[in-house]
């Protein structure tokens, strides 16, 4: 069955190696996500990159395999349901003094269940 809907995209720009209580920021936040009852969030790990702080370029080139490489969350839901995570998102990257970066934009929700009723078994 398919379903269709407007939503939105938040994505959120952070480094691999930011923690928030020696965890990895990326994991606390997609555990939160997952907490608060979202439909999910996706890491995506870049092979290139820098932010605003950095002069350098971040980069996984076969010597340079530990390097801080960037980090993309996306996660689409209900503008409803972004509007609430986003202050707990401030909130974590402000305890992990890190720098991020987030967006939102417009997202055309279209999803494939496996039931009639919507649901996934």
């Amino acid at each position: 069955m398919k379903l269709s809907g407007d939503g939105k995209l938040l994505r959120i720009f952070l480094g691999e190696l930011d923690k928030l209580h020696h965890r990895p920021l990326y994991e606390a936040i997609v555990l939160k996500v997952r907490e608060m009852g979202l439909a999910g969030a996706t890491v995506l790990r870049g092979i290139q990159g820098f932010g605003a702080d950095s002069r350098v370029v971040h980069t996984a080139k076969i010597l340079r395999l530990s390097e801080d490489l960037p980090i993309v969350i996306e996660i689409v839901e209900s503008e409803e349901n972004i509007r609430k995570l986003i202050p707990v998102i401030d909130e974590m990257i402000a305890t992990a003094r890190c720098g991020a970066m987030m967006t939102i934009e417009k997202a055309e929700i279209i999803r494939y269940t496996t039931s009639e009723s919507g649901n996934q078994t």
